[in-house]
């Protein structure tokens, strides 16, 4: 089970990834996201945990990085993971940014469900929240789509 949405943003990568860099403030730009924090670089291996809006906390893995492209957190819980994936791709003097999250394990229909109407719900666009993001236009990549927005960093 997974949700995937996509924003296009007036930034570059470099400076967008600065921002998901510093694990601290992850709240400022995810409304799902109570409190996040890591021990160590923000760096494969290292270990941290995350504490949604709704619900417990949860340990989180970084178990992909590549500078100014992509990161994936991963967290598990009993017969449950989740896979959070973060793609930045340049497009023209704006980069796609796409948030991804992958439900596995014997509780994932159960639990994906419930999380995935949360997460279409403020998963939309987690990055519209943020005070760092001003929203300018539509997104056109989006067709009009609610999915999306287009914003200037």
């Amino acid at each position: 089970m997974q949700v995937e949405h996509s924003i296009l943003v007036l930034a570059t990568a470099e400076r967008i990834f600065r921002i998901y860099e510093n694990v601290a403030v992850w709240h400022t730009w995810d409304p799902d996201t109570r409190r996040a924090s890591l021990e160590g670089p923000f760096a494969v291996g290292s270990r941290g945990s995350l504490t949604p809006t709704k619900g417990n906390t949860v340990p989180m893995l970084i178990t992909k990085v590549k500078p100014n492209s992509c990161f994936t957190v991963e967290s598990k819980i009993p017969l449950f993971r989740m896979v959070f994936e973060h793609e930045l791709v340049a497009q023209g003097n704006a980069v796609k940014v796409t948030h991804r999250v992958t439900f596995s394990g014997l509780l994932s229909m159960m639990l994906g469900r419930m999380l995935v109407k949360q997460l279409n719900m403020v998963f939309r666009s987690p990055l519209q929240a943020s005070n760092a993001w001003q929203r300018v236009q539509p997104n056109p990549l989006s067709s009009g789509a609610p999915t999306a927005g287009h914003f200037e960093l």
